[in-house]
């Protein structure tokens, strides 16, 4: 598996820090995915894949549901620690390693393709984009999910690179839905549901955590919050509960369409 710089870093970053994925993380929690779900006429089962899987929260929901799951993370740590989970919990998860630009799968092979709260470490979202595209049935559906800053605002999409850029240097690029659906339409997929929705984040610390975030690195982060303009302390509601300081992080929700056939 040939890897480029961004990829290796990504890599690196989510086979050291897999333990922080299990149970208790934020991910934990599948309400988005369940809302998505309304939105998704699946056949059942469907043939499944979730990209960029982390400790497989998504491929495990979706395999509870009964239907066939492949996860792929470029990271085996993080497949090893999905694998032991639908093991515990008696589910079926087919494991596949390898990066989110370019999948070795055939045309037309699944239903739906998943990636949740990973693709702004992607180095190249168009690849991404193409290659889920390919590998959909017609009739097939995408569903991304992931940190975003809403369209027309480029001082908190400036602001949110720099903070995510430190706390984690192998993030590469928070996208707007205006972008996202840009790339989905130059695949040939029709959008189905655009939908950004605020999402608290536990604390900075938590977060840092997450991520192993050097000492220097959290200086740099934590100067950025103190120093935060006032547009983004309004679009993300920055202040400190009980002496931590939170945030609501914007979660979008794309779905998409491969056309049928004709």
């Amino acid at each position: 598996m040939k890897l480029d710089e961004v990829q290796k870093a990504a890599q690196e970053q989510f086979a050291k820090q897999s333990r922080h994925y299990g149970r208790g993380h934020v991910l934990e929690n599948i309400d988005d995915l369940r809302e998505a779900l309304e939105f998704l006429p699946l056949p059942m089962p469907a043939r499944i894949l979730d990209v960029a899987t982390g400790a497989g929260h998504t491929g495990l929901f979706f395999a509870s549901l009964g239907h066939d799951v492949t996860v792929a993370d470029i990271a085996l740590p993080m497949l090893e620690r999905a694998a032991s989970a639908a093991a515990e919990r008696g589910l079926s998860l087919k494991t596949r390693q390898h990066a989110a630009e370019q999948f070795p799968c055939p045309d037309g092979e699944f239903d739906l393709v998943t990636c949740r709260v990973a693709a702004h470490h992607f180095s190249s979202p168009e690849s991404f984009v193409r290659e889920s595209a390919r590998v959909l049935k017609p009739g097939g559906y995408f569903l991304l999910i992931d940190g975003t800053v809403e369209d027309g605002q480029p001082e908190a999409e400036a602001w949110a690179h720099a903070v995510e850029k430190w706390r984690d240097p192998s993030h590469n690029r928070l996208l707007t839905p205006g972008t996202w659906s840009r790339l989905c339409t130059a695949s040939g997929f029709a959008i189905r549901q655009v939908l950004v929705s605020p999402f608290k984040q536990p604390d900075l610390n938590w977060y840092f955590e997450a991520a192993a975030t050097s000492p220097e690195n959290r200086a740099q982060v934590l100067n950025l919050v103190e120093n935060a303009p006032a547009s983004v302390k309004k679009l993300f509601r920055l202040s400190q509960e009980d002496g931590k300081i939170v945030w609501w992080w914007q979660r979008l929700t794309l779905i998409a369409q491969k056309p049928a056939s004709h």
